[in-house]
């Protein structure tokens, strides 16, 4: 449209002005050219502008399209975030549930650890009292091993006594006397009418011969003592004399004429002990004259030495 505008007014001035000078005709197309070169300017501005344009509302478009998918995003970010938030507060809640269920397990965990140092604690304690009974154990077990050896040593010791006794008594009647072992001891129980005569404090021949035969089998046994009693009936003696005035004296004096007949048969005086319990130690009631005669006897206890055996009663 303005090149042809340009184009009449050209023509209009040529027709009006054919007379017109060769110099105002070269100005005028000077700015005919000028304003060609003007209007090509404006044109290639214009084709720029357009593609410009062009660009720019493709661009807008994208624009909106980007917008429209920011806004979508958008929409869903506020909704993903009101999601979190949601979530965010439960978790919150059960972080402060959890906390205060943490704080009553770290008081029960308190009081469980507590418990059981003081378990570990006893059982320390219950460890090393069983570890020193089981020291004392084995020192028992040992002494008492001790024990039952020297107690079986001590039996034999006892039953070759009695055997050896029993040899150097056989031709004496069983009424006579008796052998026996009783509480670690060997007792020999002498009748009244094996040594004595009735009210006598002096031993017969007959059992002289016997006590000789005792002190023989006796005399080398340096490990033990002999313990003599006499004993009588409740029957008062007939006879007092200055040193005789009952049945203790008599059987203390029965006690030593025994006791010196075994010192003169080899025996040392520092194994012997005489003593007398007179009527009070019967074996059977004073009520006849069978069981009075039982009564009337002389005992010899034959102790075999305990000094071992009380050392380890006394290491005890």
């Amino acid at each position: 449209m303005m090149t042809r505008l340009l184009l009449f007014l050209l023509l209009s001035g040529f027709l009006t002005s054919c007379v017109v000078s060769k110099k105002k005709f070269d100005d005028m197309l000077a700015q005919k050219i000028k304003a060609e070169g003007d209007l090509a300017d404006q044109s290639k501005k214009l084709d720029e502008a357009q593609a410009s344009l062009t660009k720019l509302n493709a661009s807008l478009k994208k624009l909106k399209d980007d917008s429209t998918g920011l806004a979508d995003n958008l929409q869903a970010g506020k909704k993903k975030l009101a999601d979190l938030n949601t979530e965010y507060e439960k978790l919150n809640a059960n972080y402060k549930t959890s906390l205060n269920k943490s704080g009553k397990l770290n008081q029960d965990l308190a009081q469980q650890r507590d418990q059981l140092l003081a378990i570990q604690d006893n059982l320390e304690k219950t460890r090393k009292a069983n570890d020193s009974l089981s020291t004392s154990l084995a020192e028992r077990e040992k002494k008492v091993a001790e024990l039952e050896d020297v107690l079986a040593r001590k039996d034999k010791a006892v039953q070759d006594l009695k055997a050896r006794i029993t040899n150097a008594l056989l031709n004496f009647k069983e009424n006579d006397l008796t052998v026996k072992v009783k509480n670690g001891k060997v007792y020999v129980s002498l009748a009244e009418q094996l040594l004595f005569g009735s009210g006598s404090t002096i031993v017969d021949k007959k059992g002289a011969g016997a006590l000789q035969q005792l002190a023989k089998a006796l005399k080398d046994q340096k490990d033990i003592h002999v313990m003599i009693e006499g004993h009588t009936d409740n029957v008062p003696i007939s006879t007092k004399s200055k040193y005789l005035e009952d049945n203790w004296d008599l059987s203390v004096l029965r006690a030593t004429s025994i006791s010196r007949i075994l010192i003169k048969g080899g025996m040392s005086p520092n194994q012997i002990t005489a003593g007398g319990k007179g009527e009070f130690s019967p074996i059977a009631s004073n009520d006849n004259a069978q069981n009075k005669q039982k009564n009337r006897r002389t005992e010899i206890i034959v102790t075999p030495n305990l000094d071992e055996l009380f050392k380890i009663l006394d290491a005890n």
